[in-house]
This record gives C-alpha cells, sequence and structure tokens, in this order.
C-alpha cells in the first residue's frame, strides 16, 4: 500500500514539474490565441509568439531544475507541431495556393514523427542526439542551439507575418510576398529575415525525414536478417 501511494505521488510530481507547468500554459495560450485568430490579429500573434518562446523557457527550466522528463519532451513537441499545424491550416485557407502551406505541414509532421520514431529505435535519449549523421546542414543545426532557435524563431515568425499581411482570403502568396518587400515596413524586413532560416529548417526536415525513414529500413532489414 505504501509502495502504491509512493508510485502515485512520484507520478503526480512528473506532472507538476515547473517546466510541464509551462507547457500547459502554452497549450492555453495557444487556444486563446486561435479562439481569437480572425477577430483580433495582434493579440492572436502576441499569445502565440509567447507561447512559442515559453518553448525556449521551459527547457532551460528543466534543466536548471533538473526536471527533464520525458513527458515534458513529448508534450512540448506535441504542443509545436499542433499550434504550427493549426497556423498552417489557416494559412492555406488565407493564401492560394494553399496547398503550399499544407504541404509544409505534411512536411513537418512526418519528420518529427519520424525522427521520434527512430529515436527509440537506436535507444537514444534525445531525437536532438544526431553525432553519428553524416550531413554536415543536420549536424549544424541540432548540434548549435542558437542557429537552431535563429531557424525556428524564423518559422514561426513568418508564418505569423504572413497572417498579419493578408488583408483578405484567397491572397496569392508570392503577389503579397513582393508587394510587402517593396513596401519597405516592419513586416516586410521580417520577411526578409526570416525567408532564410525557414529555408534552412524547411531543408533540415527534409534530411530528417529521409534520415529517420532510413533508420526504420534498415531495423526492418536486420529483423528480418535474424535468425
Amino acid at each position: 500500500m505504501a509502495d502504491k501511494l509512493k508510485r502515485k505521488q512520484s507520478k503526480m510530481s512528473v506532472y507538476l514539474y515547473v517546466p510541464n507547468i509551462i507547457g500547459y500554459i502554452r497549450v492555453l495560450m495557444n487556444i486563446v490565441a486561435f479562439a481569437l485568430c480572425f477577430s483580433n490579429k495582434i493579440i492572436f500573434s502576441v499569445l502565440y509568439f509567447v507561447s512559442f518562446v515559453c518553448d525556449g523557457i521551459d527547457g532551460w527550466c528543466a534543466r536548471k531544475f533538473n526536471q527533464v522528463s520525458t513527458f515534458g519532451a513529448v508534450l512540448d513537441m506535441v504542443t509545436d507541431r499542433i499550434s504550427t499545424a493549426c497556423l498552417l491550416v489557416i494559412l492555406s485557407q488565407v493564401y492560394r495556393p494553399g496547398l503550399t502551406f499544407l504541404s509544409l505541414l505534411a512536411l513537418d509532421i512526418a519528420s518529427h514523427w519520424l525522427q521520434m520514431y527512430s529515436t527509440f529505435l537506436l535507444g537514444k535519449a534525445s531525437h536532438k542526439d544526431v553525432k553519428d549523421s553524416t550531413n554536415w546542414l543536420f549536424k549544424a543545426y541540432y548540434g548549435n542551439r542558437t542557429f537552431m532557435a535563429y531557424c525556428c524563431v524564423s518559422c514561426e515568425v513568418l508564418y505569423i507575418t504572413l497572417f498579419l499581411l493578408a488583408e483578405k482570403q484567397n491572397e496569392k502568396l508570392m503577389d503579397v510576398i513582393l508587394h510587402s518587400i517593396q513596401q519597405k515596413t516592419l513586416l516586410s524586413l521580417l520577411v526578409v529575415i526570416s525567408l532564410f532560416g525557414w529555408a534552412v529548417k524547411q531543408a533540415v526536415n527534409v534530411i530528417q525525414m529521409k534520415t529517420a525513414a532510413d533508420v526504420c529500413v534498415l531495423h526492418d532489414t536486420n529483423k528480418k536478417q535474424k535468425p
């Protein structure tokens, strides 16, 4: 009875880790943000971006307070993927061709899901452990926190900026981007600055998906070769 109570308390303590509580707050902020996305773009953008910034804060708290957990890592990734997916779906309804954003959504989910699965197959503690990779860009992305942060921030900033730039539905994506750059406003500056980081992140997603798929195929091959 005492062991059962101790296990229950231990389980509850993980749920109440500081970084995990920040994760719950992120979820609530995203819910409110998307509820207001069409009625108040500014509040949406602020809440969405603050939630994104909190992703870095909860990671710092996890290391600072020695509260790194598998649940926290999964909560982080699920929150990131769902929030980005929702924004991409909205952009696909605002811009033409909408397939552009739906393709980015598919790439984002597929690459991260495969990467997580391959991580478990290899017995690694983190999906960011790519020391054995032979691809220089893949290693540079996950091996340098500053570079990875720049690419991730660029990606989200670009999506938020595109949402703010859209004045009506069925906007042509390239027309809006070119027009915003010509206007030389703060939003156009954000588009220019974030494009490189966004492009790198998409390239990494492609590399990540192929590398992870190779791990899964190799696992199947080795399993079939065993007597």
